[in-house]
């Protein structure tokens, strides 16, 4: 009981730490590790960055974020205005490629087209976060690849062993079925989990990554 109070009072305290998020309407539960944030937030931005402080706490396995994006007056866009911002957005953005466009309804923003890598997938959605007016991006960017599956895995593989934040005895396992990554095994924290999960991402010929990781904390 001690270390769950421990771990929640540790993340509502980075909460209210961070300064990009207003935590007065989140709450926190914690069961053995995993984490739950409830309430509301004022942004998208919020959204996600309440999200990223849970995931910097020692202890925290795992993160579940139920928080409703509830947006000011102020920032209210209609459909049209949304649409219009996020495909801006987008064509201004140097590291996505044409094609990729986006439609709003009710501040839920859609991405949808076709890349080549998994980073370009990410920087449309980047190029998007922090429009006024959005309440949530659904990612449905596809990525196509002629490269073959066993490339893939070598080049997965060299790259989790080029990273510094991935350690030499770590027991990550990758494996792939056509062009989907599945990444299994242990890792020791947050910031490992996500520099896996970015490696697989970013090589060529990877489509989807589906994680299987475990934060051992």
């Amino acid at each position: 009981m001690g270390k769950n109070k421990d771990i929640r009072q540790a993340v509502e305290a980075e909460l209210d730490f961070d300064p990009l998020i207003d935590d007065s309407g989140i709450t926190v539960q914690n069961v053995e590790g995993n984490v739950a944030l409830n309430g509301v937030v004022g942004s998208y931005p919020q959204y996600l960055e309440a999200a990223a402080a849970a995931r910097r706490i020692d202890g925290v396995t795992r993160v579940h974020n139920h928080l409703e994006v509830v947006l000011p007056d102020s920032d209210y866009r209609d459909d049209t205005m949304l649409t219009t911002a996020a495909n801006n957005a987008l064509a201004f953005a140097v590291t996505v490629p044409a094609g990729v466009e986006a439609r709003a309804k009710d501040g839920n923003v859609t991405l949808t087209g076709s890349v080549s890598y998994g980073s370009q997938r990410a920087a449309a959605a980047a190029a998007v976060t922090y429009l006024y007016g959005v309440r949530n991006i659904k990612n449905d960017i596809e990525v196509w690849s002629t490269a073959d599956p066993l490339d893939v895995l070598a080049r997965v593989q060299s790259a989790l062993d080029r990273n510094a934040l991935i350690l030499d005895d770590s027991d990550v396992v990758v494996n792939t079925d056509e062009a989907t990554v599945t990444l299994s095994g242990n890792v020791r924290t947050w910031a490992e989990h996500d520099a896996v999960i970015d490696a697989a991402w970013r090589t060529d010929g990877v489509y989807y990554v589906s994680d299987d990781l475990i934060v051992t904390g």
